[in-house]
């Protein structure tokens, strides 16, 4: 049926009066209810949104952004839709008003336009009403006492799955049931004391009956009243479910947490902690904790009061270090992070944090800096350099050693790759080798290589690598340690250059005492033939070039001789003209054939210097062999000027030539040990320190200067004897004198007819000895060894026994003279005759080795005049006895 038919059918089924007057009763009963719903409704949201911005303040003000004014807006939409229902209820009155104007007119007949309007004014309100209440997000449900459904909002129709005609007039245990059972007991339970208080408000946990999930609802419940009387309840529910879990969540993680979680007010009291905090700080029971005061676990009060006002300062702290105090009395190292809390004025009310425990990690930290220092303390004064290199070759740490030996930084050596200043000949073998141990194929090796330092000089390193194991016990790199062995090279090149020398000294010892038999020959011969009656002039100028020449070389091999075997360092006034031409005699036959001519004014009446001639004329030959070599470099001749001069009470020696000169930049280095210009081979860089260190043993100094039109100056300076009266001494000349032999009738009358024995292996020296001292009218025999010897003493008695200290055995071997003049003197009687031992070794260390003060000893080669004198000497004593005398050259 059409809405016309049912407009007509309504009109014309009009009752009189008193059906008109049923309608409009009925019609303000309905307002009347439909206002009294309202303004449940309008209670239930208001209540409603009042519990919730009383449950969510504190909530809502503990986070990082301000929603203070959410509950507020919540009020103020209530008030709004309290204005819609005001609208929505003045409508009803227009209703209600236009049915009464229907019921007063009795007369005529409601129109169809009157009804028209009525019927859409009906529509339109309960459309609004029922499009309000589904606008809900919450449930609402409208129950009877019995509790059957009335009607619901399409929340919950959703949430059980069912539609409106499904669940109006259904007993609401069919849909929801109590979490624990029992659906029905739901209603009765609570009913008591809903109808007393006419409201109630909690929170349920119930199951749907089509899903196994649990849910809770946050519900507010209000009578529905007729005549004062309670015939309905209208339920507004919430589902809290996620916030129930998140609350259950949130609850288990304060529950579980390894870090401490507090809150506490701003007076000082733990309103809250978590098990984690209560096992950190050492107490028994959460309520234990709670009993105490945060400055009671404060370690530091002062340290608090900082932290409160950084906490209030900031957002949220982070990170921040403190100590506490656990229950025993120790310390607690924490990082605590905490937020300040406060109310809508903002007022701090309360604070809350989580704490870290570190104390194990502040002491691990403690022990590893102590390791790491003292791994540095040790690395620092070790020796060696220590180089660190990862599997790509790369430096990832370098000894601060390095400084010192390489003149490098750590960072430069870092930057640099391996081998980078190592010689290009040592670069491969320094890379195989660091490959090998990479590889696992060596564990140990070690190599020496050539490295330049940051000055461009050349230092020899012995490394030694090793590899490095990760923390699975592979290979991650390797470790070099590298010790700086160039001045232990140096010293192992001298200690060789020294026995080369030792060897070459008791070779040139050897060759000069064999040289100086024939020499000691050859100067008696032609000294006793140049005396000879007869001879024409062209003979005598033979006999003395031939004299002359022996003489010279006698010079030659005593200064050898000097120069192989030094005596013990003894310091006597000398004089230093001597001393260069000493030097200069050794040095005559290179300068002479190197074309060099050295000027050289001696300087008579100089004072005398105390020193040690052997050392000093090692200073002077070092000085003219380096300038004989620095001429050589640039031109074929050349000449040195040697000057001598006195100083403020010092005597000073310049040599002077005209050589390649001194860099400027080996200038300051000149008299470092080691240090050489020379090329490879041609110098140890010892010879000017050795120099510098005799010099300065004598008092004196050693300069250099280079000149600037090429050439070099060296100036050594003594200091001279401080008593002018002590006359120097210089030794006995080795140079023969060329004057006469005295006449037989000439002072040697008195040891005419004395016996003599000449003992001597050389046939020649028998020979000169024989003739020469027979030619003076003494007796003379002669043996070559102990036993012709014996047997001569057998026979006849001597006066004098002259008897070379190195006598060659019969059979083969060397004997001492000194022992076979002791066998000769142990088989004659008391009448023992005088000795004199001869020896073409150095005087000073044979008189050394004869051991007797009273041993006269003839140093070969000698004159035919000197053997007289001592032979006179002894006879002229009487004295039948070995007597040393020391002839000292």
């Amino acid at each position: 049926m059409s809405d016309s038919e049912n407009k007509n059918q309504a009109v014309s089924n009009t009752p009189p009066v008193t059906g008109k007057a049923t309608v409009s009763s009925r019609l303000a009963q309905f307002e009347k209810r439909q206002k009294e719903l309202w303004r449940i409704t309008f209670l239930i949201l208001l209540v409603l949104a009042t519990v919730f911005a009383a449950t969510s303040w504190d909530t809502l003000r503990s986070l990082t952004h301000r929603y203070e004014a959410l509950p507020f807006g919540l009020v103020l939409l209530v008030a709004l839709f309290g204005i819609h229902v005001w609208k929505r209820s003045q409508e009803i009155s227009e209703l209600r008003g236009l049915v009464q104007g229907i019921e007063h007119r009795d007369a005529e007949p409601a129109s169809e336009k009157q009804f028209d309007q009525l019927f859409d004014r009906i529509t339109r309100s309960q459309q609004g009403y029922r499009d309000l209440i589904d606008s809900f997000d919450d449930v609402l449900i409208a129950l009877t006492l019995d509790g059957e459904i009335r009607a619901v909002n399409r929340s919950f129709a959703d949430l059980v799955g069912a539609s409106y005609q499904e669940i109006v007039g259904k007993p609401l245990s069919e849909f929801v049931q109590e979490a624990a059972g029992g659906g029905t007991e739901l209603v009765k339970r609570a009913m008591p004391k809903f109808l007393e208080r006419r409201t109630w408000s909690g929170v349920v946990n119930v199951r749907l009956k089509n899903q196994q999930s649990l849910f809770y609802f946050d519900c507010v419940a209000n009578a529905m009243l007729r005549d004062d009387n309670v015939h309905g309840i209208t339920v507004l529910a919430r589902d809290v479910s996620a916030l129930r879990r998140n609350e259950a969540r949130f609850t288990e993680l304060f529950e579980t947490l390894q870090e401490g979680i507090y809150i506490i007010n701003v007076s000082g009291d733990i309103l809250d902690a978590n098990p984690a905090l209560v096992r950190m700080l050492g107490y028994d029971s959460k309520e234990e904790l709670l009993a105490c005061r945060v400055p009671d676990i404060f370690h530091d009060r002062q340290e608090r009061k900082s932290l409160k006002n950084e906490v209030e300062r900031q957002p949220i702290l982070q990170g921040r270090e403190i100590t506490l105090t656990r229950k025993d009395g120790t310390s607690l190292i924490c990082l605590n992070t905490a937020a300040a809390v406060r109310d809508s004025a903002g007022t701090v009310i309360r604070y809350q944090g989580a704490l870290m425990d570190i104390t194990a990690s502040r002491v691990m930290e403690r022990r590893l800096h102590q390791q790491q220092e003292f791994a540095r303390r040790l690395i620092d004064s070790f020796p060696d350099l220590i180089f660190v290199l990862d599997n790509a070759a790369s430096f990832t740490f370098v000894s601060p050693r390095v400084v010192e030996v390489l003149g490098f930084e750590p960072e430069e050596i870092r930057e640099m790759e391996l081998g980078a200043r190592t010689h290009p000949e040592d670069r491969g073998a320094l890379r195989a080798m660091y490959d090998e141990i990479l590889a696992g194929r060596e564990t140990f090796a070690s190599v020496e290589a050539r490295v330049r330092n940051k000055k461009g000089d050349w230092r020899r390193l012995r490394f030694h690598f090793s590899p490095l194991f990760d923390e699975m016990d592979k290979i991650d790199g390797v470790i070099i340690s590298g010790r700086d062995v160039t001045d232990l090279k140096r010293l192992e090149e001298q200690l060789i250059q020294a026995e080369k020398l030792a060897a070459m000294g008791q070779m040139l010892a050897g060759v000069a005492h064999e040289l100086n038999n024939p020499l000691t020959a050859i100067l008696g011969v032609t000294e006793l033939l140049r005396e000879r009656p007869g001879a024409d002039e062209t003979m005598q100028r033979q006999l003395e070039l031939t004299h002359r020449q022996a003489r010279r070389a006698a010079r030659i091999v005593q200064n050898l001789l000097e120069f192989s075997r030094p005596a013990s360092p003894q310091k006597k006034p000398l004089d230093v003209n001597v001393l260069i031409e000493r030097t200069l005699q050794l040095q005559e036959h290179s300068l002479r054939r190197n074309q060099i001519e050295v000027h050289f004014q001696p300087q008579p009446g100089l004072p005398a210097v105390l020193g040690d001639g052997n050392q000093l004329i090692q200073v002077l030959l070092n000085l003219v062999t380096n300038a004989e070599q620095a001429i050589r470099e640039v031109r074929d001749a050349g000449h040195i000027h040697i000057r001598m001069a006195l100083r403020a009470g010092r005597i000073s020696v310049t040599v002077e030539d005209d050589g390649v000169g001194i860099r400027p930049e080996a200038m300051p280095r000149i008299f470092d040990p080691f240090y050489t210009t020379k090329r490879p081979g041609g110098g140890t860089g010892l010879g000017l320190s050795i120099c510098m260190s005799i010099i300065r043993e004598h008092g004196g100094n050693l300069d250099a200067k280079a000149l600037p039109t090429g050439g070099s100056i060296f100036t050594l300076d003594l200091p001279i004897v401080a008593d002018p009266g002590i006359a120097p001494e210089v030794g006995a000349s080795p140079e023969v004198s060329a004057k006469s032999l005295p006449s037989p009738e000439n002072n040697h009358k008195d040891i005419q007819g004395r016996a003599v024995l000449v003992i001597d292996d050389e046939e020649s020296i028998r020979m000169l000895l024989e003739e020469g001292l027979s030619a003076f009218g003494l007796r003379v025999d002669c043996a070559a060894d102990a036993k012709a010897a014996s047997a001569l003493l057998a026979t006849r008695p001597y006066d004098v026994l002259l008897c070379d200290l190195n006598l060659v055995r019969a059979g083969g071997g060397k004997t001492s003279g000194r022992d076979v003049v002791d066998q000769l003197l142990a088989a004659v009687g008391s009448e023992k005759p005088s000795t004199i031992f001869m020896t073409g070794d150095f005087v000073e260390a044979q008189a050394s080795a004869a051991g007797s003060s009273e041993s006269r000893i003839l140093q070969k080669p000698f004159r035919i005049s000197d053997v007289l004198t001592l032979v006179q000497e002894v006879c002229a004593t009487r004295r039948f006895e070995n007597v040393n005398v020391d002839v000292k050259n």
